[in-house]
């Protein structure tokens, strides 16, 4: 076995296996540089931290579950009324998941709640957060099932673990008091330990309505409401205003 294929064996052993991997490479560079046995070894502990962090992001990218991947840069701001360049990157500069701050969108469907909440969750685990992206329905299914699969198990410890907890279309589909119960004791897991992102079509004040129980809204109200800032977007879809149609530019109703 020749000196490299040692070394690449060495490494695998040592769970640099990256680096093993592109180790003929970073030699032949090292050689085209002239370069000193510090700089190449600084090079070869760069180039496996940089994959390490690559591979982790993949991976929180993978756990986070969004159903697409919109950035900010894609977002129309102008079709916002209520949402400016600055305030988009005040929520983008994400201090407000070091404060603890949650983040309430509301509007009607197709105003770019998801969307926004997605851009921001993207942007937050290219900072480093750990994020989880989950509709209301998926998380209610996952709360009931917690204690009988293993499935739903790693996804709730993901959840509870996460910086920045995403719930989109909080209000889509009323509750019964079981399950406003189960809701009511995530919001209290994550208070003072995550951010969350709720995107809904109902104001806060409507929301007793669909969880069934007064006492339970109000409790789960008080924990995010202590710290949160509440964005209306526009009253009319995005979605709506920009379709497609098989009639082209002729309208509707002519």
């Amino acid at each position: 076995m020749s000196q490299l294929n040692q070394l690449q064996e060495l490494m695998r052993t040592l769970r640099l296996t990256e680096t093993a991997n592109h180790l003929p490479a970073l030699i032949r560079e090292a050689e085209q540089k002239d370069s000193s046995f510090t700089q190449f070894l600084l090079d070869v502990a760069k180039y496996e931290q940089t994959r390490r962090d690559e591979k982790q992001l993949e991976k929180r990218f993978k756990w986070a579950t969004f159903p697409f991947q919109k950035t900010l840069e894609e977002f129309h701001i102008k079709e916002q009324k209520s949402l400016s360049n600055k305030h988009l990157n005040r929520l983008k500069d994400l201090t407000w998941i070091e404060q603890l701050h949650n983040i309430i969108l509301l509007g009607p469907p197709g105003s770019g709640k998801t969307h926004l909440s997605i851009g921001l969750g993207i942007e937050a685990l290219n900072q480093g957060y750990k994020v989880i992206f989950t509709t209301m329905g998926d998380l209610i299914h996952v709360l009931k099932t917690e204690e009988i699969t293993r499935k739903s198990q790693t996804r709730m410890k993901r959840i509870r673990g996460a910086d920045l907890v995403i719930i989109d279309d909080l209000m889509f589909m009323a509750m019964d008091s079981q399950e406003a119960n189960m809701f009511f004791h995530l919001i209290n897991d994550l208070y003072n330990q995550s951010s969350i992102i709720l995107t809904s079509n109902k104001a806060p004040k409507e929301w007793g309505e669909l969880l069934g129980d007064q006492a339970i809204t109000t409790a789960i109200l008080d924990r995010i409401l202590h710290r949160v800032e509440i964005i209306h977007l526009n009253e009319d879809s995005y979605r709506m205003k920009h379709r497609s149609t098989i009639f082209g530019q002729e309208s509707v109703s002519s």
